[in-house]
């Protein structure tokens, strides 16, 4: 398949992979991304509290309860979400350590063993003769090298340390930052209180195109699409709370 260049894009791609530019790329992609922690934080944050807000009015709830319920989901599974993440990268920080150190008792024990596997591996990728013996005696006479190509190419771990402080911060923030939107209705005065569900769930739909949008700009990806695909997917949350919460009402026999 043959890839047509736009006008500039072929001086914008010979920026891209100056020396210079190749090595900062290469530098900063060894840094872990927080676009997972700050999507799945606000996607949550939106339709965990929306939920909340849908359910209550389902169930024909005041305002008041609303507010108390929305703002208490806010802070307590924010929280848990992000002690959630915390806890997830380090317990990957802790697999990359013992993965490290496992392999290094390996090169200790049987180098010989190690160094096999380091050309099998190569010969895989399409070396062979001098050039697969030139690759195997520059990758193990560095240990921590020989290591790093264990974990990554025998173990299939990304051999960089996740930041779990950094992680649980960008997720509680997007969280409690996305589900204040559908609470904004209640919590502003002065509107009506018929206009407020509406308000939130105007708000909310918003939202959700916005992360998906933001999404797809930051990924590269169709960006109409992307924030379509999150919209629906939030509403399907949204309409399911509200039907439970509409329906255990009924259920109940309240008026």
């Amino acid at each position: 398949m043959t890839i047509a260049f736009q006008p500039g894009m072929e001086t914008e791609l010979s920026t891209l992979h100056t020396p210079e530019a190749i090595r900062l790329r290469l530098r900063e992609s060894l840094r872990p991304s927080l676009i997972r922690d700050a999507i799945l934080g606000a996607t949550d944050g939106c339709v965990t509290t929306f939920a909340v807000v849908a359910g209550a009015i389902g169930g024909d709830l005041p305002a008041k309860v609303v507010i108390i319920l929305g703002c208490a989901n806010l802070m307590a599974d924010g929280f848990s979400m992000a002690a959630s993440n915390f806890l997830g990268a380090r317990t990957q920080n802790e697999e990359l350590e013992e993965a490290r150190a496992e392999e290094g008792r390996h090169i200790d024990g049987v180098p010989e063993g190690e160094r096999e596997e380091v050309r099998q591996i190569f010969s895989a990728k399409g070396f062979s003769g001098a050039e697969l013996e030139s690759v195997v005696a520059v990758i193990t006479a560095d240990r921590s090298r020989w290591v790093d190509t264990m974990v990554t190419e025998e173990l299939g771990l990304h051999n960089r340390d996740a930041k779990p402080l950094r992680a649980a911060t960008v997720t509680f923030a997007s969280f409690c930052v996305s589900g204040l939107f559908p609470l904004a209705a209640y919590l502003v005065p002065g509107v009506p209180g018929d206009w407020r569900f509406r308000a939130s769930c105007a708000a909310t739909a918003i939202t959700f195109a916005g992360i998906g949008y933001f999404k797809g700009a930051i990924l590269n990806r169709p960006r109409w699409k992307s924030a379509c695909l999150t919209l629906l997917l939030g509403g399907g949350a949204a309409v399911s709370a509200y039907g439970v919460g509409f329906g255990l009402k009924s259920l109940m026999g309240l008026p």
